[in-house]
C-alpha cells in the first residue's frame, strides 16, 4: 500500500478523497491506497503545486558506482572564491561524494549548479520555483549555448532538488531541447595511416593506433593498465567504461609490435600510458597528439580521438562486419546507437544507382 501521512489540512483531505479507493488505517494513523505505478502517478498529479511529496521508498534506487576513481570534492571546499560568490551547498557535495560520481561529472555538476544559484543570489534555494528555472534556462538559450550544455545545466539543478533533497520529479515538466541527430565525422583509412605516420614518437604512435585500431574512447585509453593487454588472445580489456561496463575489443598486430617497442623505451609502471609523474596520462595531451598529427597529415576536417573511434566502426561495417559485433566492440548499450554508422558507411550507397548516371 501507499501510506499518506500529513498534518491536518482540509485541502489535502479533500484531495485524498479524489484518489482511487482511499482508506484510513487506525493502526498507522494515515490514509492509504493500493501501491501501483498508476497510483503513484495520480498522487503526483493530484498534489503537484500543493505540497511536497516524498516517495523515494517507492522508487528503485540505482546501485552506487564503486569502480570510479576516488572522488575528489575537497578542493571545492578549500578553493578561494571572489567575494559574495555563493558556494555549492555542503549537502550537494556530500551526495556527489557518497554516490561516487566520476570526478568529471562532479566538476560539471558543481560548476553548473553554482552558476544557477549565483543567478538567484538573493533567493533561498527552497523558494526557487519552476518559473525561475525556466527563466535561467532561457538566459542560457539567449547565449546560444549548445543542447548538450543546456541539458547539463538541467541535470545539475535536478540533482539538488530530486537527489539531494529527495523531491522526486521536482522539475518533471521542465522542457529539454530536442535531441540533435548529427552524423559522425569519418575519415578514410589512408588518412588514418597518414596521421599515424605523422606522430612525433613511438608513444604518440601507439596512442593513435589504439584509439583507431581498438575503437577506444579517450577516457578508456587513459584508464588502460598494463595487464589489460592480452597479447595471446589479441584482445584489449576495457574496464569501467561509459555506463560502468567492462568489455573486450580488438588488438591489432601492428599495435602490439609498436606497444612492445614503446614499453621497452618508456617502462610504464601501472597505467599503459603515464605522464612524467607516473600518474595517468592527461586527456588534453591525447587530444593535442591527435590534433597535431592530423594537421601535419593535412587532414581537412577537425580530427579528435572520437573521430578515430567513429572511423574504426565505419570501416568495420564497410568491410562486412556484423552490426551486432561492432556494437559489442564499441560497448554500446543499444543497437540504435551503433546503427548511426550505416548512414555514413560507403557500402550503404554502393548498391544504389545514381539517377544522373
Amino acid at each position: 500500500m501507499i501510506g499518506i501521512k500529513f498534518s491536518p489540512d482540509r485541502l489535502i483531505q479533500s484531495l485524498i478523497k479524489g484518489l482511487p479507493n482511499p482508506k484510513w488505517s487506525k493502526q498507522h494513523n494515515m490514509a492509504y491506497i493500493l501501491n501501483t505505478k498508476d497510483n503513484l502517478g495520480i498522487i503526483f498529479i493530484t498534489f503537484k503545486g500543493v505540497v511536497w511529496i516524498n516517495y523515494n521508498r517507492f522508487l528503485t534506487n540505482k546501485p552506487i558506482n564503486t569502480n570510479n576513481d576516488e572522488v575528489d570534492v575537497e578542493w571545492f571546499r578549500k578553493r578561494k572564491t571572489v567575494p559574495d560568490y555563493r558556494l555549492c551547498p555542503e549537502d550537494y557535495l556530500l551526495k556527489l561524494e557518497l554516490k561516487k560520481y566520476a570526478n568529471s561529472t562532479v566538476r560539471t555538476y558543481v560548476g553548473f549548479f553554482e552558476m544557477f544559484i549565483n543567478h538567484y543570489k538573493e533567493k533561498e534555494l527552497n523558494t526557487i520555483n519552476e518559473s525561475d528555472i525556466r527563466a535561467f534556462l532561457q538566459k542560457l538559450i539567449h547565449r546560444k549555448v549548445s543542447n548538450s550544455y543546456l541539458n547539463q545545466a538541467i541535470n545539475a539543478i535536478k540533482f539538488y532538488y530530486e537527489v539531494v533533497l529527495g523531491m522526486p520529479n521536482r522539475f518533471y515538466e521542465i522542457e529539454r531541447p530536442r535531441k540533435e541527430s548529427k552524423l559522425p565525422i569519418v575519415i578514410s583509412k589512408e588518412e588514418i595511416l597518414s596521421i599515424i605516420n605523422n606522430t612525433n614518437n613511438i608513444k604518440h604512435k601507439c596512442i593513435v593506433e589504439l584509439l583507431y585500431g581498438s575503437g577506444l574512447r579517450r577516457s578508456e585509453l587513459l584508464n588502460l593498465k598494463l595487464n589489460d593487454v592480452d597479447s595471446k588472445r589479441m584482445l584489449l580489456r576495457v574496464e569501467s567504461s561509459k555506463g560502468n561496463k567492462d568489455r573486450q575489443t580488438l588488438l591489432s598486430k601492428t599495435s602490439l609490435s609498436h606497444l612492445r617497442l614503446y614499453f621497452a623505451e618508456y617502462r610504464p609502471q601501472v597505467y599503459l600510458f603515464e605522464g612524467r609523474n607516473g600518474k595517468k596520462y592527461s586527456g588534453a595531451s591525447v587530444l593535442k597528439i591527435v590534433k597535431i598529427a592530423a594537421e601535419k597529415a593535412k587532414i581537412r576536417v577537425r580530427v579528435t580521438p572520437h573521430v578515430l573511434r567513429h572511423s574504426f566502426a565505419t570501416h568495420l561495417l564497410e568491410s562486412g562486419t556484423d552490426l551486432r559485433q561492432i556494437q559489442v566492440l564499441l560497448g554500446h548499450g543499444s543497437s540504435k546507437t551503433t546503427e548511426i554508422y550505416t548512414h555514413v558507411a560507403t557500402n550503404t550507397f554502393e548498391s544504389i544507382k545514381n539517377p544522373l548516371d
